[in-house]
């Protein structure tokens, strides 16, 4: 009672600042508010919410296929809903459509969760920022923005428990006077989110914070304060929407893109509607109509160009700005246990946080253009580094090696086409129908996709007249979702023979879907694990989820490393290396042609090396490298290069290598050799010279480079030659 009491008064004085402004200082106002919460009121509570009433699921038991699905959206004399665009926001309204038993159509140019939902901090947030910048200037709209972000969260967490979970993320303090101001601001989130709080804030003194974060900089600190927020797998939270939809009968369907609008009069103004799309399959060209009452514009930062086949005149409304996250090995941040860096050196947000064990750290704001393949630039990776090391103790050296990913998403920011000042950027999301009834979803944040996609079916089903009930989300189970155990994992390691930690991750995966996916695996002829073989042997994804992926309507390489799984994301050089066996078994499954498999690699690889941040790395160790060696050290690395360049040719082979390897009783695979040797071969002639060598090992003191394989290997075959000890060439952490 007291709490919600606190609350409404709150809500009081954000709509009418101007009545308490002059009585209160905000300051004073938010303590005084705090000191009536009795301590511990705000406790660990999830949001328990239930959908209201049972949903028929059609499709439960196994899912159409995507060329059923495409005979659907074909076949389809007229459906009600056709949403555009497969992201969180599409898909969102996709679920939301079908939930209120509307006949409903989805179609996505690329996949599902292709561009900037799988690109995101993958925080599942209210917005601690806003909520600051709504106390000090009093905007209810912040205010409110935030409220329904903390409720959104909340429903998110319990619809979603195997791909989502609270995380504690540590605010640093470095002066005194903060400490105060940071705690009275992080209590006031605590409060906003009322009986939804994940688990209260709570303060640390420096020698604590620095036992649950020990890569902490230690000088200065004063102490910290934890705060919780939720954390997801961001593009496998976008596919099981889209398939929870398609499961309670959506017709959806990855690589068909909207050639023009359909329009036709009204027949009772005679004003010319929009009622559906031409499309096309891009797998096949083949081209068709679908046909709808409404058709729904959420294309993220394509909005525009949706907008424009409606009318050539509309103004734009998308101000496109680019977000790098890289990503660096687990060991530079605790296993559960965030940071937020409220105030860089350009007044910008950095998380640092772990994520599937590795640490992400982002995000970077910058305007940019719109683009369907957005790279990540090497002074935004720069500019991230130069902020962690702010926050990390000089103990750890911060490398630009140590880059496994890197990747940059475009942030749809939208101007309100119905305010009168159309130049300033819209701080929530917004709802536009046009003259000839095509509604527009844009703007927002992840976390309140399933707010913004019922608002805009209740705007939907307002214009057109169409016959539904109220949004029935909140609280439907999302796929997978209402199977899942926190103990689920151990089923699949005793009822499967599956490793513990592979079991691990497809529970957190795929939820009660996962035995689907420990059905298909493999038999791997070994003592244990008795069945899954991984992709990459230091990652848990194995070859089954390739299988599984195509049943998930994936239709590419790249959908399986960026988005059924993440390697892509957290580690492009295993990636590359998982490439060639995931194309193989995708060819069996769809029936590819040697041709098709080798365009499959190459734009698989294309992607990586452009997108995911491969490319980066290449620019690090490049032919106009400086050699910034002194000369004892040129001296030690020649004589370590000449012990495999035995006839002084100025370049080494793999047979080189392999005849080295030879004395020491050592066999490598001759395809991972050329791997190992490609990685230092810039002119891809398939030898390293010594130039090229001196710059990897002139890169590698420097930073740039870190945990190269080539040369662990050749200073442990240097080093054993006379002792007769055992080479290793895994793979320890190395980047992009």
């Amino acid at each position: 009672m007291l709490q919600a009491y606190v609350i409404s008064v709150l809500d009081c004085i954000f709509k009418e600042p101007k009545a308490y402004c002059n009585v209160f200082d905000h300051s004073v106002l938010l303590c005084s508010f705090l000191r009536f919460v009795p301590a511990g009121y705000v406790q660990a509570q999830l949001a328990y919410v239930e959908a209201q009433g049972e949903l028929k699921v059609p499709f439960n038991d196994a899912l159409p296929t995507r060329e059923e699905q495409l005979s659907t959206l074909r076949n389809t004399e007229e459906f009600d809903v056709l949403v555009v665009g497969g992201g969180a926001t599409g898909s969102g309204c996709a679920l939301d459509a079908v939930t209120r038993n509307l006949k409903t159509a989805l179609v996505e140019r690329s996949d599902f969760s292709s561009g900037t939902s799988s690109r995101s901090t993958k925080l599942i947030h209210g917005g601690v920022r806003y909520l600051q910048k709504a106390i000090m200037k009093l905007d209810y709209e912040q205010y409110m923005m935030v409220k329904e972000a903390l409720h959104e969260r909340a429903n998110l967490l319990n619809i979603a428990p195997h791909l989502s979970a609270p995380l504690p993320i540590m605010l640093p303090v470095y002066k005194w006077w903060q400490l105060p101001y940071y705690w009275a601001g992080i209590k006031m989130y605590d409060l906003v989110a009322g009986s939804q709080c994940l688990k209260s804030s709570y303060v640390l003194s420096k020698s604590k914070a620095l036992e649950l974060f020990p890569m902490l900089k230690k000088d200065k600190l004063v102490g910290a304060i934890v705060y919780y927020d939720g954390q997801h797998n961001d593009s496998r939270m976008n596919l099981a929407i889209a398939l929870t939809a398609a499961r309670h009968g959506a017709a959806i369907a990855n690589y068909t893109e909207v050639v023009h609008l359909l329009k036709k009069p009204d027949p009772k103004t005679g004003q010319v509607k929009v009622c559906g799309a031409h499309c096309r399959d891009i797998i096949t060209g083949q081209e068709f109509d679908v046909r709808a009452k409404c058709v729904i514009n959420a294309t993220g930062p394509f909005t525009d160009s949706l907008r424009k086949m409606d009318n050539q005149k509309t103004p734009n409304i998308c101000q496109p700005s680019a977000g790098v996250h890289i990503v660096i090995p687990g060991y530079y941040s605790p296993d559960n246990m965030g940071l937020l860096d409220p105030a860089t050196s350009d007044g910008r947000v950095i998380f640092f946080l772990p994520w599937e064990k590795m640490t992400i750290a982002g995000t970077t704001d910058t305007p940019t253009v719109v683009t369907a393949h957005p790279i990540p630039l090497e002074d935004d990776i720069n500019f991230i580094l130069s902020e962690v090391r702010h926050y990390l103790s000089p103990d750890v050296e911060v490398r630009r090696g140590d880059v496994l990913a890197a990747w940059s998403g475009i942030r749809p920011l939208v101007t309100d086409p119905n305010s009168k000042d159309t130049q300033s950027i819209c701080r929530n999301h917004v709802v536009n129908i046009s003259d000839s009834g095509l509604i527009t979803i844009a703007g927002g944040k992840w976390t309140t996709y399933r707010s913004m996609a019922e608002e805009t079916l209740d705007a939907a089903i307002k214009a057109h007249n169409l016959s539904a009930g109220p949004s029935r989300t909140v609280g439907l189970m999302l796929d997978g979702g209402k199977d899942w155990t926190p103990t689920l994992y151990i089923r699949l390691v005793q009822d499967y023979g599956l490793e513990n930690e592979v079991a691990q991750h497809l529970a957190a995966t795929y939820g009660g879907r996962a035995f689907e996916v420990a059905k298909m695996a493999q038999v791997t002829g070994k003592r244990w694990p008795i069945v899954g073989k991984r992709l990459v042997s230091e990652f848990p994804y194995i070859e089954s989820e390739v299988q599984y992926a195509v049943k998930e309507y994936a239709c590419t390489a790249i959908d399986v490393i960026a988005r059924r799984t993440r390697l892509g994301f957290l580690n492009v050089q295993a990636a590359d290396e998982a490439l060639p066996l995931i194309v193989e078994i995708m060819g069996k499954e769809l029936q590819w042609t040697e041709q098709k498999k080798k365009e499959e690699l190459e734009g698989a690889k294309k992607f990586l090396h452009l997108e995911m941040g491969y490319k980066a790395r290449s620019e690090q160790l490049s032919k106009t490298t400086e050699i910034s060696l002194t000369a004892q050290e040129i001296a030690r690395y020649k004589k370590r290069f000449y012990k495999f360049d035995k006839e002084s040719k100025g370049f080494i082979t793999t047979v080189d290598v392999q005849q080295v390897l030879e004395k020491l009783s050592i066999q490598i695979d001759e395809n991972a050799l050329h791997e190992i040797l490609n990685e230092v071969d810039l002119n891809k002639n398939g030898q390293v010279e010594l130039d090229e060598f001196l710059q990897l090992m002139s890169a590698v003191q420097r930073g740039q480079i870190s945990d190269s394989r080539l040369a662990i290997l050749m200073k442990t075959v240097e080093e054993g030659l006379d002792l007769r000890r055992p080479v290793s060439v895994d793979r320890s952490g190395g980047g992009v």
